[in-house]
């Protein structure tokens, strides 16, 4: 495994990280968390990642549960706010009070005493930027996090917090987490250029296009049993890129990988690697095996010639945001 600094900040952080969204507290048992997040501490990963919507807090505590054990100081630890997790109008946004309250609830979840990382998980439109990015400085202040990040946020979004973070002397953000893979380039032309300017690094979700990408679904062939696919409670984010056009070039890709004898999976993440504002590609297992072939991604270089070809290949698809 290799790391990278999270944008200008001194924080290293693998570049294969552990996601829990669609899995911990949900689709995987407190046993089988556990064993995967062991086995992804094996293989080098140090950064896992959450929020306290996902499964409605139990991903955090499926999380918690199965970090017990290791040190603290050994393991990046990052959370996110912002997703309604009551009907109470407070409990939801970026707000100076939903802020407070949820940092709180969430390291009563994952049993520690702050966070590495803690994310704004979307834009709050009802709420002042300049309030939001307060609240995480008395974070910082207080102990409870070491750096805030944002997710999905645009480019103008990013530079006008950054801004507002240097004209008051506030702790500026390091991270965005966006989507983003071979079949979803969209930050490329505007995230990406105002987060490097702005010292953010990318910490990327849904890299192998929710499995799509790792080589498992067919043209007209029906999807294997128990996969992510088959199951109508996790699979709705990944019908857009269950068409032909799209299956038709996952295994166009997944023939270049083994040219390469990487796995198709490792291929694709590599690929979202291969930008150096990249500080690391997030992924999801419901078992310890598949975090092999992720990590097979870590330090691989894919030849120009291959992402020339890939570069070919996409370059037909229909655009998918």
């Amino acid at each position: 495994m290799e790391y990278r600094k999270l944008g200008k900040s001194g924080l290293a952080v693998s570049e294969v990280a552990l996601g829990s969204w669609l899995t911990f507290g949900s689709s995987v048992d407190q046993e089988s968390t556990t064993a995967t997040v062991r086995k992804a501490w094996d293989l080098g990963i140090n950064l896992f990642d959450t929020a306290d919507v996902y499964a409605r807090g139990d991903g955090e505590r499926a999380l918690g549960n199965a970090l017990k054990g290791f040190e603290r100081k050994d393991y990046v630890l990052a959370s996110k706010c912002f997703f309604p997790m009551s009907d109470n109008p407070n409990d939801a946004g970026l707000s100076r009070k939903h802020i407070h309250e949820s940092i709180d609830q969430s390291l009563r979840r994952l049993q520690t005493d702050y966070l590495d990382l803690y994310q704004c998980h979307r834009f709050d439109p009802e709420t002042p930027i300049l309030e939001t990015a307060q609240a995480m400085n008395d974070l910082c202040k207080q102990g409870k996090i070491l750096y805030w990040g944002v997710s999905c946020w645009t480019g103008k979004q990013i530079q006008e917090v950054a801004d507002l973070c240097a004209d008051h002397g506030l702790v500026p953000p390091i991270s965005n987490q966006p989507p983003y893979s071979l079949f979803n380039r969209s930050i490329e032309e505007e995230v990406i250029p105002s987060s490097q300017k702005n010292g953010l690094g990318q910490i990327v979700f849904s890299p192998l296009a929710q499995g799509v990408l790792t080589g498992k679904y067919r043209v007209d062939q029906a999807a294997p049993e128990g996969s992510r696919a088959q199951d109508t409670e996790r699979n709705k984010f990944m019908l857009k890129y269950m068409g032909k056009a799209h299956l038709q070039a996952a295994s166009e890709i997944a023939e270049i990988a083994r040219d390469l004898e990487i796995p198709p999976a490792g291929l694709a993440l590599a690929w979202c690697l291969r930008k150096n504002n990249v500080a690391s590609v997030i992924v999801g297992a419901t078992r310890p095996e598949q975090l092999v072939e992720n990590t097979r991604a870590s330090g691989f270089k894919i030849p120009q010639d291959r992402l020339e070809k890939i570069d070919a290949i996409l370059e037909s698809l229909p655009k998918i945001d």
